[in-house]
């Protein structure tokens, strides 16, 4: 085996400080800044919150709230093959939707930091038979665990964009190191597996985007029919997921437009719904009505700007919307996800910066199911000019939708190349 690389060794001293007092400290400042649960911060330092589930078990580690809701169908497969399942996250809000989503044999955790004595205390409780990373999860110290417990790890829906391998290709030895320890990675795209392979991963497949296997997120009838009762009449821009900056962008939108789209009222979903105060003001402060969902459920005939600060209702509002703009795209972020809206048949419009979703983008803006913008106010022309053009925004629908069937599959794929593992499992129980 490699000598571990410098980079990666300086890496593993400062982390281990964290398994000192100061690790505490810093846990608890993310507590009081809701980052963290304190009742689960032991789950941070490696201590279990639950008992280990008889028989094989396979960890799976999805991030955040995307990557969960990316891995929800192979969660349920693999509780369905008859093996334990523990998921683990890093968020408070992927948490909290794990409470109510998880498939039945599947248990959460929160993944413990990339600490030595935290990594070896959680590895020696769960003694995972397989471990299945989502996207672009590469941590030094949990994966030279796992190599020196010999536990096969394989990258699912793996992603490497341009502008992560150019960073990475500073830091060719450090990066081959890490790969090396991967047995299998499924990549989301070509290109993706192009990147991974120039960076030093053996074996890697092109399984498709499992997002794209996903079902459209849910939303109640009872909770629709409210909403469009409450909306009857307005044109409802959505913004979906918007990160600081583009909120306010989507504030000043409303104001150029308020007087040329009649009746339009715009729908702000931020992120992190902690931004919901900063909207509001900004909204008042244009001499807009704002009012938040967690205020009040639905707007009224009179709001301009209704605030959506609640976790996991975007499919209700991607419903009820006549456009959708997907933010992380006119800041430089990279883009959120536009499966979603794409599935459930609403107009996209998108910013320049994308490189999370790079071929999905192009697949859409090429085929005519998504619109580009490069600015805040090619943006307000984009929506004036969609809200009089009934026949482009079903062009739209209809082209979004052929580009999420043709990119469905990725699940089986998935499971395909997933088979030796499992089998191999079966037989040793």
């Amino acid at each position: 085996m490699a000598d571990r690389p410098l980079l990666l060794s300086v890496y593993r001293s400062l982390l281990a400080l964290i398994g000192t007092p100061v690790g505490t400290v810093l846990l608890r400042r993310r507590e009081k800044q809701g980052k963290e649960l304190a009742e689960r911060l032991g789950e941070r330092r490696g201590r279990a919150g639950l008992p280990r589930p008889e028989g094989r078990l396979i960890w799976v580690h999805a991030a955040s709230v995307g990557e969960f809701n990316s891995v929800q169908p192979l969660l349920a497969a693999l509780a369905d093959r008859g093996f334990a399942v523990l998921l683990t996250t890093g968020t408070v809000s992927s948490a909290r939707l794990a409470a109510d989503r998880l498939p039945s044999g599947v248990v959460h955790q929160f993944v413990p930091l990339d600490v030595p004595s935290f990594v070896h205390r959680f590895l020696d409780h769960w003694q995972p038979d397989l471990v299945l990373f989502t996207e672009s999860e590469l941590w030094p110290v949990m994966l030279g665990a796992l190599a020196g417990r010999e536990v096969p790890v394989v990258i699912v829906n793996a992603r490497m964009s341009d502008r992560s391998m150019r960073r990475w290709s500073r830091a060719k030895s450090s990066i081959g190191y890490l790969l090396d320890k991967v047995d299998l990675c499924l990549a989301q795209s070509e290109g993706d597996a192009e990147r991974l392979r120039a960076l030093g991963a053996h074996r890697v497949q092109n399984a498709g985007n499992l997002k794209f296997d996903v079902p459209p997120p849910e939303a109640s009838a009872e909770a629709l029919a409210r909403v469009k009762s409450a909306t009857f009449g307005r044109r409802i821009l959505l913004a979906a997921s918007t990160h600081p900056g583009e909120s306010e962008d989507l504030v000043a939108v409303h104001t150029g437009l308020k007087e040329t789209v009649r009746n339009l009222l715009t729908v702000i979903a931020p992120r992190h719904p902690g931004a919901a105060d900063s909207i509001k003001a900004a909204a008042e402060e244009a001499g807009l009505l704002a009012v938040r969902r967690s205020e009040k459920p639905e707007p009224a005939y009179n709001t301009d700007i209704f605030i959506v600060d609640t976790i996991g209702e975007l499919g209700l509002f991607y419903r009820s919307a006549d456009l959708v703009f997907v933010g992380g795209s006119l800041v430089p972020h990279g883009g959120q996800n536009p499966i979603e809206p794409a599935k459930l048949g609403v107009p996209i419009l998108h910013g320049p910066s994308v490189h999370n979703f790079v071929d999905i983008y192009a697949a859409l803006d090429m085929e005519g199911g998504a619109v580009r913008v490069e600015t805040r106010d090619r943006l307000a022309e984009a929506i004036a000019r969609l809200f009089s053009a009934t026949g482009e925004r079903d062009a739209m629908r209809e082209a979004a939708n052929g580009v999420v069937q043709r990119h469905a599959g990725a699940l089986e794929r998935t499971l395909n190349a997933l088979e030796p593992y499992l089998m191999q499992m079966s037989l040793s129980r």
